[in-house]
C-alpha cells in the first residue's frame, strides 16, 4: 500500500485534454498606429499545413487592409487588436483546416477548376470550401 502511495505521488497532477491539435496563438506586435506584425506567421502556416499566402489572403480580406509576407513574419497596415486577429484565425481554421465531419485537422485543400474542396485524410470526407 505504501509503495502505491509513493508511486501516486510521483505521477504528475497536470491534466491533459487529450487533443493533439491546438490552435496556434499568434505572437502580435503593434508598431504605433500604422503597422501590426505577426512574428510567428510561418510557424502558424506550417502547423496548419497551409500555404502562408492562402492564410494571408484570408486575413487581409477580412481585416480590409494590405498585408505583406517576408518569409517568416507578416505585416499588416493598421493597428489591430490581438483578440480580433485570434478570432479571425479561429474562423480560418474552422472554414479551411478542420474537417466538418470528423473535426480533425488532417485535411488538404484541392482545387478543381474554380472550386475548392476540403479533403479529409482521416475520414475521407470531401466538403466544398468558400473561395477567398
Amino acid at each position: 500500500m505504501k509503495a502505491l502511495d509513493r508511486a501516486l505521488e510521483k505521477v504528475p497532477r497536470r491534466v491533459v485534454s487529450g487533443e493533439r491539435f491546438e490552435e496556434p496563438k499568434p505572437e502580435i506586435m503593434v508598431f504605433g498606429k500604422s503597422r501590426t506584425m505577426i512574428s510567428n506567421f510561418a510557424d502558424i502556416a506550417r502547423r496548419l499545413n497551409r500555404n502562408p499566402q492562402h492564410i494571408l489572403k484570408f486575413l487581409s480580406k477580412e481585416m480590409a487592409t494590405a498585408g505583406t509576407y517576408d518569409g517568416q513574419r507578416v505585416y499588416f497596415q493598421g493597428n489591430f487588436a490581438r483578440d480580433s486577429i485570434e478570432q479571425l484565425l479561429h474562423i480560418y481554421i474552422t472554414r479551411y483546416v478542420v474537417c466538418p465531419i470528423c473535426k480533425r485537422p488532417d485535411t488538404k485543400i484541392e482545387k478543381s477548376g474554380r472550386f475548392g474542396t476540403l479533403t479529409c485524410e482521416a475520414c475521407g470526407a470531401r466538403s466544398p470550401v468558400r473561395p477567398i
